[in-house]
Formats: C-alpha cells, sequence, structure tokens
C-alpha cells in the first residue's frame, strides 16, 4: 500500500480549511491552493484562530498548535501540489470548475498521486472522466465542521483501483475518521437519506403542517436528532441545499430530491441561513427567531 506524506488541498473556505486543519494536525505536510493570496491566508489564519482557541482552553499545547500551522502552506498555483501523494478536492459544486482543475493536475501531477473530492451530490466518476487516471480516484466526503464530525464516507468508482480505495480508506482512518465504504451514487450514504428528509420537512411548512419552530421541536424531542431540520438547513446554507437537490433531481428524476417552491423563493432573495442572517430563522439579534414565510 502507498505511503502518503504529502497531502494537497483545493480550496480553503469552510470545508477545505477543516480538511486542512486535521491533515496537519494529523502530521502530514498539507498545501492549500486558492484563487488569490487573500482567501489562502484568512482560510489558514482562520485555522490558527480556531487552534488558539483550543489552546486558551487548555485543549492543546502552544506547542502542537505551532506544529500544526508549521505543516501548512498556501498557494495559488496549481502546480504547486505537483509532489503531493493525494489531493483532496473542496471548491464550488460545480463540475466544469472541478474538471478544469482537475485536468490541469493530471498534467502536472505523477502517476501515483491519488485525486479525491470532497463533493457531496456530484459522481465521482464524472471527475475521473474528465482525467488519465480514473483508476486514482476516490471520493473522500468529509461532514462539517470537519475538525468535529467523524465520519467519512470513502467512496469508490467502477473504475477505481482497489489497492488505491484502501490507501484512501487508511488514510480517512489516520485523520482520526470514521470511515465507511460508499458507491458512486450522487448523494452517497447520507446525503441520499438526509436530503429528501429536508427537503420534505419544507413541503410539511407550505402545507401548513406545523410551524418551523414545532416542526424543529418535534424532530428533536421526537427522534433525538441534535437539531430540526430547518435549523439544519440555515446551517448547511439554503443555497447549498437548493443546488444539492437540483444535482441530485437530475440524477434520479424523482421529486423527493426537488427543492420547492419556497427555498427557490428565499434563495432568489438571498436568504441562504446563518452566513446571510436570514434563513429559516432571522439571526439578527441575540437568539434566532423563526421567519414568518407562509
Amino acid at each position: 500500500m502507498a505511503e502518503i506524506k504529502r497531502v494537497g488541498v483545493l480550496g480553503c473556505g469552510l470545508m477545505g480549511s477543516g480538511i486542512a486543519q486535521v491533515a496537519a494536525a494529523a502530521g502530514y505536510e498539507t498545501i492549500v491552493r486558492e484563487v488569490s493570496d487573500e482567501v489562502v491566508q484568512r482560510g489558514i489564519g482562520g485555522i490558527g484562530k480556531q487552534l488558539g482557541k483550543a489552546v486558551e482552553k487548555g485543549k492543546m499545547a502552544a506547542e502542537d498548535r505551532d506544529a500544526i500551522v508549521g505543516r501548512l502552506k498556501g498557494t495559488t498555483n496549481l502546480e504547486d501540489l505537483r509532489d503531493c501523494d493525494i489531493i483532496i478536492e473542496a471548491v464550488v459544486e460545480d463540475l466544469a470548475v472541478k474538471n478544469e482543475m482537475w485536468k490541469t493536475l493530471d498534467a502536472v501531477c505523477g502517476p501515483d498521486t491519488i485525486f479525491a473530492s470532497n463533493t457531496s451530490s456530484l459522481t465521482i466518476a464524472d471527475m475521473a472522466a474528465a482525467t488519465r487516471r480514473p483508476e486514482r480516484m476516490v471520493g473522500l466526503h468529509f461532514f462539517n465542521p470537519v475538525p468535529v464530525m467523524k465520519l467519512v464516507e470513502v467512496v469508490k468508482t467502477i473504475a477505481t483501483d482497489p489497492a488505491v480505495f484502501d490507501t484512501a480508506f487508511a488514510f480517512a482512518k489516520s485523520l482520526g475518521k470514521e470511515p465507511i465504504v460508499c458507491k458512486d451514487n450522487s448523494g452517497f450514504v447520507v446525503n441520499l437519506l438526509l436530503v429528501p428528509y429536508m427537503m420534505d420537512s419544507i413541503r410539511a411548512l407550505e402545507q401548513g403542517v406545523a410551524t418551523i419552530e414545532d416542526i424543529d421541536k418535534g424532530m428533536q424531542l421526537g427522534t433525538g436528532y441534535p437539531m430540526g431540520p430547518f435549523v439544519l438547513s440555515d446551517f448547511v446554507g439554503l443555497d447549498t441545499l437548493d443546488k444539492i437537490g437540483d444535482i441530485m433531481f437530475k440524477e434520479y428524476k424523482e421529486k423527493r430530491y426537488a427543492s420547492p417552491p419556497l427555498l427557490k423563493r428565499m434563495v432568489s432573495l438571498g436568504y441562504f441561513g446563518r452566513k446571510s442572517g436570514k434563513g429559516f430563522y432571522d439571526y439578527s439579534g441575540e437568539k434566532p427567531v423563526a421567519m414568518k414565510l407562509v
């Protein structure tokens, strides 16, 4: 089994920075690529702040924080990832954008480099087909927040070399994660089941089944979920949920994956959830307040 020593990460946003953090924390030399120096520094700076909070709380020694940050490097040049043993992509959920990067990396990386995507809804085969190494491509789907969430969905396509899959699976374990095996279908395991649940919750609201607060409370107290579907939707981002639902609906042609009209209208108006200050809840005050949407 090939040994992974150097990790590349495409994207230093919420997911990319989290992946970079756990890779560096696990002892890997990690290089993160973003579109500008400003975004790179913001992402790595955010990692430093998160680690700094852990030091303040006594959960991490200052020297360990410094060692983790020391293993992180940023770049705006894809070619700087040429010597990475595995490259994990965590950019916008757009197949054309992802494949443009994979084509470039395919030409500059050595033949042994493993390509992995953190996509939550696109199929890995559609990315592997854009390269000359489909047997060396897998999915590594992390969950937000990456440093906290234990699950990683490890995805194999019909073209993935079994040895490459085993290496990727072992790599996920080395990050302190609990990997599960998934086949290459849109949504893998979690989103295949979670997205219809979230969409059905919005339809229930549209139909007047109950209020936002009562649906959230019902699912929390009745099923033991840590948060209700509307709090979760706001956390994920309503624009992200809409995009994922659209991709999965195109894949399966099943209504349960399609965005309800209310979700479409909210996204059009810029109600994206926590990140925009408004979603199913208004976050402008001391405590979130449910919006009057129907």
